[in-house]
């Protein structure tokens, strides 16, 4: 069973692309109006949002900055409240649980600190074997500093790898189990620390099993423009609830 699932792992790293690429940049301001802007100094605006995690944080797979989920946020948030919404993302394509904090100790230390921040994690925690408990722990962890700070938290626990067809069985189903124990796991985590959990793999997995044509990148395992709009949409009522 080892050497089966090894093996399948293999073909699956070669059926999805490994990405070197980054995702679209969309920091910047937005406005109620619908326009946007890069941020100066001297611009004003009334809430900071800032988006933390991995490679679906940072929108990969998206064409446009606009298409990723962090700008599609901040667009709906700067529409819905009627504010000026400035938007960053502090996110790293490949990175798990453990580079969390660093990512926000780095923008702490430059004397920033955001109004709001979103987290997407835990996709490279089970494709890297990490610990599900540890992960979880640190992820707790990454919230408490950013509560400490008095930032609102909202974590968009990990995703269901059952819609991934690009993986094959029975190692699909094996990842489903660990990322679906890794999520409840982040919920209870996220919660003792004060965040905001959203369960994507229960929200999500419904849509991206029956249009995975529609819901996919190119890449079959990254979302697409489609995919992060749903996902968007999830996120945002505890985004506006939190303000």
């Amino acid at each position: 069973a080892y050497n089966l699932l090894n093996s399948q792992a293999a073909e699956a790293r070669v059926v999805i692309p490994h990405r070197t690429d980054n995702a679209p940049d969309g920091d910047g301001v937005y406005r109620p109006d619908g326009t946007s802007a890069r941020f100066t100094r001297d611009t004003v605006y009334d809430l900071y949002l800032v988006v933390f995690g991995d490679s679906t944080a940072a929108g990969l797979g998206a064409e446009t900055a606009g298409e990723t989920p962090g700008v599609q946020i901040a667009r709906r948030v700067a529409a819905e409240t009627d504010r000026v919404v400035r938007y960053a993302n502090k996110a790293i394509v490949g990175a798990t649980s453990k580079g969390l904090e660093a990512q926000i100790d780095a923008m702490l230390i430059a004397g920033e600190r955001p109004d709001i921040a979103v987290i997407l994690v835990g996709a490279n925690d089970i494709t890297a074997t990490n610990g599900i408990r540890a992960s979880a722990n640190r992820l707790g962890r990454a919230v408490r500093l950013l509560r400490a700070s008095d930032v609102e938290v909202i974590v968009g626990t990990c995703p269901d790898f059952g819609m991934i067809t690009a993986i094959p069985q029975p190692l699909r189903t094996v990842l489903r189990r660990w990322g679906l124990r890794l999520a409840a796991a982040q919920r209870g985590a996220v919660r003792a620390a004060g965040g905001r959990p959203v369960p994507l793999a229960d929200l999500l997995a419904k849509d991206f099993r029956e249009r995975p044509e529609h819901m996919f990148s190119p890449d079959q395992y990254h979302p697409s423009a489609a995919g992060y709009a749903l996902a968007a949409d999830i996120l945002l009522p505890e985004v506006l609830e939190s303000i």
